[in-house]
């Protein structure tokens, strides 16, 4: 039978190295031919929002579909994982946790392979749910030896790097300002729903690697053009989903001064077929909107431990 993990289920099984394997071997198997994704589709009524993300790993034997719903009271997620062979239902997953662990482990899987292996100070803006994920996995990638975090409510940000520092055993510090979190850093994260760009350009230096992760819809920026502008390589989850979900890059496209063949694929650069980084100077970015096969990846995991921990509840589904 099927089996029901909950959001506590997940909690006690899902680790920060787990979700980066997972995310990963995603996007190798699509750089290889060996995966399907779909873009996000999105039903919305005035109060509430449907999103359904679905996708397909044959070579690791699943397919399925992350569903969430948005609202005023909250988001609710739910990834439904089947067998490739038989079609069955394998397991019916909540995924806030999760969703969120797997959105930090797409930026620490890209920090492993474009930031420069030394980096040793990152500047992350946001203190919120996803940051959380995303502070995590950076420095589960490298060996940073400090995190500014910049937020706008003092209070909340104190209390979340507290509780990073702990989590992580780096030294997670609050940034006075915008530039104080860009000056000097070797890595920067933006996880923020901000409508406009976080930064000026010139505080960066040579050889930052930048994590956009907020900018999933084409109202939100969170770069600048002067930004992206700087940056000698733009990689994305897939060009498809950039072109269909990042803000960020929506002004450069429009103006021509991005075309979509010069985006690189991440899956590309973990396979060899891009070369990634090409020297200590170049600043990189990578624009991430989130895959249906990063989440397929990380329930499969979850439940390969669910199975062999005798977590979960079973679904009289056949």
């Amino acid at each position: 039978m099927a089996l029901f993990l909950s959001e506590n289920d997940v909690k006690q099984l899902l680790t920060v190295g787990m979700a980066m394997e997972a995310v990963e071997s995603a996007h190798r198997d699509l750089a290889l031919g060996q995966a399907q994704d779909t873009p996000r589709a999105r039903t919305r009524l005035p109060q509430t929002a449907l999103h359904i993300l679905q996708g397909a790993l044959p070579a690791q034997g699943v397919l399925g579909y992350k569903a969430y719903t948005s609202n005023r009271s909250g988001n609710r997620f739910l990834v439904h994982l089947f067998d490739a062979a038989s079609g069955r239902l394998r397991a019916m997953i909540e995924a806030d946790y999760l969703g969120m662990i797997r959105t930090g482990a797409a930026s620490g899987v890209a920090a492993k392979w474009l930031a420069r292996p030394e980096a040793k100070v990152a500047g992350v803006f946001g203190a919120g749910w996803q940051a959380e994920g995303h502070v995590r996995a950076i420095c589960e990638a490298l060996p940073l030896e400090c995190v500014k975090v910049f937020a706008r409510q003092a209070d909340k940000l104190a209390v979340f790097c507290q509780r990073l520092s702990e989590q992580t055993g780096v030294r997670v510090v609050p940034a006075a300002s915008a530039e104080e979190a860009v000056r000097d850093s070797d890595l920067l994260g933006t996880v923020t729903t901000a409508a406009q760009p976080l930064f000026d350009a010139v505080w960066l230096s040579p050889g930052t690697h930048i994590n956009a992760a907020g900018s999933n819809a084409l109202i939100r920026q969170e770069l600048s053009e002067a930004t992206l502008r700087r940056c000698g390589l733009i990689a994305v989850d897939t060009v498809a989903t950039a072109l269909a979900e990042a803000g960020d890059l929506l002004p450069l496209l429009e103006k021509g001064r991005l075309q979509p063949r010069q985006m690189v694929e991440l899956g590309e650069v973990i396979i060899g077929r891009q070369p990634g980084r090409e020297s200590a100077e170049q600043i990189t970015v990578f624009e991430s909107q989130g895959l249906a096969i990063q989440d397929l990846a990380v329930a499969l995991r979850v439940l390969a431990a669910a199975e062999a921990t005798g977590l979960g509840v079973e679904i009289p589904l056949q």
